[in-house]
């Protein structure tokens, strides 16, 4: 199975698990759910994955590293600042936050279980040949990194 990695750049893969959970909703309405003041949390789900999401690449940007998540090899800086303090893959939990307000929107219980798939997914296949591709890259740095901050948070 090493042939799916780095291959479905992670919007991509974001976007096939929110039609996965729009597919997954229809097929289940016996999952539905009421989600109280639904409106208000899934803006402020989406709110937060789209502001996480931003101060991630931007500070990648202001450190003149790639935000290519196709070509980790291509990173020329460690970014260990800011939200990168909290997690080593802000855009990943960007990506489960605006998952989760889609889920949030769909009102269905079932419409959860793929975003699980999507995390599973961005481990083994896209983190996975990151992690291996920055401790080539930053060494004993990207080390002491790995063992301060978590993967996802």
């Amino acid at each position: 199975m090493n042939w799916l990695e780095l291959r479905v750049p992670p919007p991509a893969a974001a976007l096939l698990t929110a039609a996965l959970m729009w597919l997954v909703a229809q097929a289940l309405p016996a999952f539905e759910v009421d989600v109280p003041a639904g409106g208000a949390f899934t803006t402020l789900l989406a709110a937060l994955g789209i502001l996480l999401g931003a101060a991630a690449i931007v500070q990648f940007r202001r450190a003149g590293t790639t935000v290519n998540p196709m070509q980790p090899h291509e990173s020329t800086a460690l970014v260990t600042s800011g939200i990168y303090r909290f997690s080593r893959n802000p855009m990943y939990v960007a990506d489960v936050l605006l998952l989760a307000a889609w889920a949030a929107w769909l009102a269905n219980l079932a419409a959860v279980v793929p975003i699980a798939l999507f995390i599973a997914y961005m481990n083994r296949f896209q983190i996975a040949p990151e992690e291996r591709a920055l401790q080539a890259r930053h060494g004993a740095a990207y080390t002491d990194y790995c063992r301060l901050v978590r993967r996802w948070l």
